[in-house]
């Protein structure tokens, strides 16, 4: 392991991921489950730093995201907007609109000159987040790449509700009434795309940058540009961002550990 290497640490409500940096080099990425207790997940992470041979406790670590004080060798924990607009900003450029699809939340950043600007959030509920998805590919007994796959094919359907609850029961109803499923994913994620967009406005505009869980999704991808009338761009490495961000401020923190 480099002397020079960081790491970051974002504990999600879904999942617990790690980056290590030597400087702006991205040297590896782990994502575990985050479960129960978002301090297992810590230690699991750590774990699996330590199998390929980074120390946690002994190169500088920043920690963030939902359960980021149950980090027990951070030197640091940091706010995950802060961390998500860095980690973005190094993946993709200084100037433009953040779109964090989360589990628990969605976030827009905006980034002018490498920082952050203004932020957005949506409210509690999670029908515009990425665990909406999760609910609704259970509810039709499919996993989120098939439930993709099928509103590829699906005609135009509505899901309105604002609540997950509520629009559970609106999926219900389409299931009762016989609606194919493909006409039912088809509303699921461009119910999803809808909120999405509609928070993603009030950032700067183009160009936009997809972070979080859908970074793989690519129909998701499609239809958000489509409604926000410009491309969105990502890459695999961008449901990291936030880890890649803590890394990224990990290094400022050794910097002032050894001045």
């Amino acid at each position: 392991m480099s002397l020079t290497s960081t790491i970051g640490i974002d504990i999600g409500s879904t999942a617990a991921k790690a980056a290590v940096l030597d400087g702006s080099e991205l040297l590896g990425t782990f994502v575990c489950p985050t479960g129960f207790s978002s301090f297992d997940a810590a230690e699991r992470i750590a774990e699996l730093l330590r199998a390929e041979g980074f120390d946690p406790e002994a190169s500088p670590c920043v920690a963030t995201g939902y359960g980021r004080v149950a980090v027990p060798f951070a030197d640091k924990v940091v706010t995950e907007i802060t961390c998500h607009g860095r980690g973005a900003g190094n993946l993709f450029g200084d100037e433009g609109t953040v779109v964090d699809v989360g589990g628990q939340d969605t976030k827009v950043i905006v980034l002018r000159g490498g920082k952050v600007a203004k932020f957005a959030m949506n409210d509690k509920c999670s029908a515009g987040t990425g665990k909406f998805l999760e609910i609704m590919a259970n509810r039709l007994g499919v996993s989120q790449e098939e439930l993709a796959r099928l509103a590829r094919t699906g005609a135009p359907t509505s899901i309105s509700s604002m609540c997950t609850v509520f629009a559970e029961s609106e999926v219900i109803s389409l299931i009762g009434k016989g609606t194919p499923r493909e006409d039912i994913a088809y509303g699921v994620i461009e119910s999803v795309v809808e909120k999405v967009s509609v928070l993603a406005r009030q950032g700067k505009g183009a160009p936009y940058f997809l972070t979080g869980g859908l970074c793989e999704n690519d129909y998701f991808i499609e239809r958000l540009g489509a409604r926000l009338g410009a491309a969105v761009s990502t890459s695999p490495e961008a449901r990291f961002a936030g880890a890649i961000g803590a890394a990224l401020l990990a290094a400022e923190v050794g910097e002032r550990g050894n001045a």
